[in-house]
């Protein structure tokens, strides 16, 4: 498997709103190649949003980030290109239907077909399947995935694997492309604190080969650079009719705007009901503008 030079990320005012309110607001990053970046925050504040917009998945309303060179939200086919995703929930799961090798068959035989060069296709069908074994072997031992460990070795299903493991299945197949920047949402999402510390183990080691990581979770380790999502942040001045817009690497550039739904004027309210308003449109607007992600 290729060692491929990390994405620097970089982003200044970076923001999403959807037609609710704000998913994300006022990021702000310089993070060099291989670095291991967290995006730490409550669920429902904008976390996965800011994952999908920083790998080119989700249009972003507002500031500007660039990821490995490509300026966003102008390269984001660019961006997709260099950026493989983990399992995001309503944008791309792993198949429950699946066993572990089919699996993994599977996300060979996508690298191979959206970002191999042409003239490996035109190899002969044994070379090509001796390649993707290799490479497939090279991810899992990077994934630290044994498969003879698993109850029915590769023909486990996927339904079956414990989380800690589906997570280091997602890391293998996401690395069979060679990515620049690897990109997981919900990292430690049930796992115990035994099995946290393995998986920024894992993502440390990915980090140590020059990958760029950026991961999702409710609370981050130490030696990660943070970004911090939160539904309470405080109103910022309005900005034109914005639209939070999907994406897939079949898609072209040009994205269907959504029309933003601004407020008009009405009877003020107290302190407390603005602050409760403005929590919930975030909240909304965080899930607004994922419902509006296509498969990535």
């Amino acid at each position: 498997m290729d060692s491929p030079h990390g994405a620097a990320v970089k982003a200044e005012d970076f923001g999403l709103k959807g037609p609710r309110g704000w998913a994300f607001r006022g990021v702000g990053i310089d993070a060099a190649p291989g670095s291991l970046i967290a995006v730490e925050g409550p669920s429902g504040s904008g976390r996965t949003c800011l994952l999908l917009a920083l790998t080119g998945r989700m249009k972003p309303t507002r500031g500007h980030a660039e990821v490995g060179g490509h300026h966003l939200p102008k390269r984001m086919t660019a961006v997709r290109r260099i950026a493989a995703l983990g399992p995001v929930s309503g944008v791309n799961e792993l198949d429950q239907a699946l066993t572990v090798a089919e699996q993994l068959r599977e996300g060979a035989l996508l690298q191979r077909h959206y970002g191999a060069p042409v003239r490996a296709m035109l190899r002969p069908r044994a070379e090509r399947r001796a390649a993707a074994e290799a490479r497939i072997a090279d991810a899992l031992e990077a994934a630290g995935l044994d498969l003879a460990a698993l109850p029915k070795g590769e023909r486990t299903s996927v339904r079956d694997l414990e989380r800690l493991e589906a997570v280091r299945l997602s890391v293998a197949i996401a690395l069979l492309g060679s990515p620049a920047l690897l990109a997981l949402d919900d990292l430690d999402l049930k796992l115990s604190d035994t099995e946290r510390v393995e998986a920024w183990d894992l993502l440390r080691s990915v980090a140590a080969r020059g990958i760029t990581v950026l991961a999702v979770c409710s609370e981050a380790p130490a030696d990660a650079i943070v970004l911090r999502t939160s539904p309470e942040e405080p109103d910022a001045p309005e900005a034109p009719e914005a639209s939070a817009a999907s994406d897939t690497p079949a898609a072209a550039e040009s994205d269907a705007d959504a029309e933003a739904d601004e407020g008009s004027g009405t009877d003020a309210k107290t302190d407390t009901k603005t602050d409760t308003k403005t929590e919930n449109d975030d909240t909304k607007g965080a899930d607004d503008a994922l419902a509006e992600a296509g498969r990535a």
